[in-house]
């Protein structure tokens, strides 16, 4: 572990110290003022937490409530398919495509305590840690730091570490484990694995590349919204990008989102686990070099998350909406497209840039995952 101390969540015998300091932090204080109705409610969680012991009984007591009232106050219900092919003692890798911030690796880890299974760790990017609040809370909850913006020594030092402790995890701790298919959220829809997650997931294996990959025992994983809670930030950040090329997000706009996606409504949420790498494995790696097996590793993860993303009615209405078409009106009523529609023009309404370029990029984030299914999934 000593290659760990660094990125890795904390232990039991770390979690009473950490809640203590974390419960003393003002800006922690805050928020807890804006999730909790009255002092009072705020002064029992505090006592609450100072005197937790492990991370599981933090999560029992206070995550698992918290997110519940998270799930009942911004969403329509949380649901799962395909579940079901999966054994709550055995260990995974889920890999998944990644719209929120904080509530997709959060909520999963809901879904997983509800059907039984253990609780996964969960890679976060330390772009992300902010203040110091938020790095003792995250590794209080089960999560590792993905170390970003390094120099390209460092770089590869920490993607070693972390290749290491991600096998680590799975294969000697017994750990599950969530990460992102990408560096940060997808913005435009594209859910798109980057081969460079498998190059740095490969760099800790001592067998051959199929054996390596056999290891991960790698679920890919599909988490979709029925309303993207960042939507409207998703297309201010797009459209900034276009029209200034040295335009970079704060901490204060990551710090936004978070918020945001956390507050703002949902709708329907549902995790969708695809078929295991385990059982495609012999066949994607036979008689290619470590590339090509990764090249072939990547599309059937891109494939799988398609195929496995929940398509509601918003997504059909953003497809034919652009391309202005009704080629999907069997899977919409005229009032759930109406409904899509003012939503879609109160969240561009006040946006400073074109309104026919808000609305092609807010229509794009809703549309291409039935776009990637129709090419990738249902005509391949």
């Amino acid at each position: 572990m000593t290659d760990f101390e660094e990125i890795r969540p904390f232990n039991d015998n770390e979690v009473n110290v950490s809640l203590r300091q974390l419960c003393t932090d003002a800006s922690f204080v805050h928020i807890l003022r804006n999730l909790y109705p009255n002092e009072e409610a705020v002064q029992n969680i505090l006592k609450l937490m100072t005197s937790i012991q492990s991370t599981d009984e933090l999560q029992n007591k206070v995550m698992y409530p918290l997110l519940e009232n998270i799930q009942a106050q911004t969403t329509e219900g949380i649901f799962v398919s395909k579940m079901d092919m999966f054994h709550p003692e055995e260990r995974y890798l889920f890999i998944s495509n990644h719209r929120d911030i904080i509530l997709d690796s959060a909520f999963l880890n809901v879904v997983m305590h509800k059907n039984g299974f253990s609780k996964t760790e969960i890679a976060i990017g330390d772009n992300l840690l902010i203040y110091n609040w938020i790095k003792l809370l995250v590794r209080l909850n089960r999560a590792f730091i993905v170390k970003r913006n390094l120099g390209i020594r460092k770089q590869l030092n920490a993607s070693q570490a972390l290749s290491s402790y991600i096998r680590y995890a799975i294969t000697q701790k017994q750990e599950s484990v969530w990460i992102a298919q990408r560096e940060g959220r997808t913005k435009d829809g594209n859910d798109q694995t980057q081969a460079a997650l498998l190059k740095m997931l490969n760099m800790s294996n001592k067998n051959s590349i199929c054996d390596g990959f056999k290891e991960l025992n790698i679920v890919p994983m599909a988490i979709s919204y029925e309303i993207e809670p960042c939507a409207k930030s998703k297309v201010e950040e797009l459209l900034k990008r276009k029209y200034n090329p040295d335009f970079s997000k704060t901490q204060q706009d990551d710090l936004k989102s978070m918020a945001n996606g956390i507050t703002q409504p949902k709708g329907r949420v549902n995790f969708g686990f695809g078929n295991p790498l385990n059982i495609r494995i012999d066949e994607l790696t036979r008689d290619k070099s470590n590339n090509e097996a990764i090249q072939a590793i990547t599309q059937y993860i891109d494939k799988r998350i398609y195929a496995n993303y929940k398509l509601w009615p918003n997504n059909y209405i953003a497809a034919d909406l652009l391309n202005n078409q009704t080629s999907y009106s069997k899977n919409y009523t005229p009032e759930q497209k109406n409904t899509f529609t003012k939503q879609m023009e109160y969240a561009i309404n006040d946006l400073d840039f074109n309104p026919n370029e808000s609305k092609e990029i807010y229509l794009k984030i809703y549309a291409t995952p039935v776009l990637n299914y129709a090419k990738y999934v249902e005509n391949a």
